[in-house]
């Protein structure tokens, strides 16, 4: 294996270990805040989808909240 496919693999690596360890920062606390507003915490996971999570972000940031309604938890 030459330096540079080395240097290229090892890069790959690094970015996958980077955006993994980033997503678990930000989607455990989403997870709770999902908990918490009255709807099921598994929304969290369509939150790295590209254009799924960011409308989801909106759709949570501006919508009905079950919990402030006293409506049943989802």
């Amino acid at each position: 294996m030459s330096g540079e496919t080395a240097f290229a693999l090892a890069a790959i690596i690094y970015l996958v270990v980077a955006y993994g360890l980033g997503s678990m920062l930000l989607l455990i606390p989403a997870y709770w805040s999902f908990k918490r507003a009255g709807w099921s915490g598994w929304w969290f996971v369509t939150l790295p989808i590209p254009l799924v999570g960011l409308l989801v972000l909106w759709w949570f940031a501006f919508g009905h909240w079950p919990k402030e309604h006293g409506e049943p938890q989802g």
